[in-house]
């Protein structure tokens, strides 16, 4: 019994051997065709985040979209309660209309002082002829000339009132506007075409100023990030081609382009690299995929998905084999 538990061990023994030396055999032959012409590192699908907040404080009126659910640019995400902000614009639109009757009024004063001051004033001229040839006293003359001061200043004080009346206006309306771009802002609209990620906010919430109401991805805008160390993240360039392949297809390389390259060295995050990695100073990259592609499988689209980013180094270089199976609609679109 004990010999065929010793026989029965070194079986498995030399099975677990077997799958070690296969599994450790591919992996090297497939890291072996990787030339250094190329570079590459591990990491997760992601795209950029957007919040969906609230510019003004109010209640949550409604929410027209769930977690999950795709949405197009421009596309009504909430709406909060309007009703103290509708009620403020018909306020402001009521002081419009009275600053615009104010100024009415102010017009007519001014229509009446003209008409006083043109009659003062020949009087006034009159006043001159006759004080000059001696016909009436100084005391009459200085009083044709007051009462021709005193209209020219009535004019002018009409006058300032219609410019009052103006101001009025332009503040009532300044006033009405503000309270229209509260009332816009009160609705949300996505700004780019995604999936919602979070809903943060149910209807019926009072919410304050900045207060986030979804988070929706932009999917147009998914890249997968990796760390390169400083020989290999020397030779990288904006732009440059690369191709993502995720753990979940093996078989497909997804393209993508170089979008940005870390002015700054950094050591590496724990989830993606090893311990050994992770003590040397790495430089980050982030590889975007083509957004024509995106939008032809905008549905199939999950970001946190691992896997592997390569980017050509040598632009003379030809892709390997195993990174030349490019998603069939690219293949077709690119000839």
């Amino acid at each position: 019994m004990f010999k065929k538990s010793i026989k029965f061990i070194s079986y498995i023994a030399l099975i677990l051997s077997a799958v070690f030396i296969y599994y450790f055999a591919n992996g090297y032959l497939n890291k072996s065709k990787i030339s250094e012409d190329f570079a590459y590192g591990n990491g997760r699908i992601e795209a950029t985040e957007v919040n969906i907040a609230t510019k003004i404080p109010g209640r949550l009126l409604e929410a027209y979209a769930k977690e999950g659910d795709i949405v197009e640019k421009g596309q009504m995400l909430a709406k909060l309660d309007t009703d103290e902000l509708q009620a403020r614009l018909q306020m402001a639109n009521a002081q419009i209309k009275q600053a615009e009757q104010n100024k009415n009024y102010a017009l007519a004063i001014v229509e009446q002082k003209k008409s006083e001051l043109a009659l003062k004033h020949e009087n006034y001229l009159r006043g001159v002829q006759l004080y000059d040839s001696k016909s009436i006293s100084l005391l009459q003359y200085q009083q044709y000339e007051t009462a021709y001061r005193s209209a020219q200043a009535d004019l002018k004080s009409a006058e300032a009132n219609v410019d009052a009346s103006n101001a009025a206006i332009e503040a009532a309306m300044a006033q009405a506007d503000a309270v229209s771009v509260n009332i816009k802002d009160s609705t949300l609209y996505s700004p780019v075409k995604g999936r919602v990620l979070y809903r943060l906010a149910e209807p019926g919430e009072v919410l304050g100023s900045g207060s986030r109401v979804m988070v929706v991805l932009n999917l147009l805008d998914t890249y997968m990030t990796i760390f390169l160390p400083t020989s290999q993240a020397g030779l990288v360039q904006y732009g440059s081609e690369a191709r993502i392949v995720l753990d979940a297809i093996p078989n497909v390389a997804i393209p993508a382009k170089i979008t940005f390259v870390s002015p700054k060295a950094q050591f590496t995050p724990k989830q993606i690299e090893t311990k050994s990695e992770r003590e040397k100073l790495m430089f980050r990259i982030k590889a975007t995929i083509d957004a024509e592609l995106l939008e032809e499988h905008l549905n199939k689209i999950k970001t946190g998905l691992p896997g592997v980013t390569y980017i050509r180094l040598n632009e003379a270089a030809s892709w390997p084999n195993e990174l030349s199976n490019l998603p069939k609609d690219h293949v077709e679109n690119v000839n």
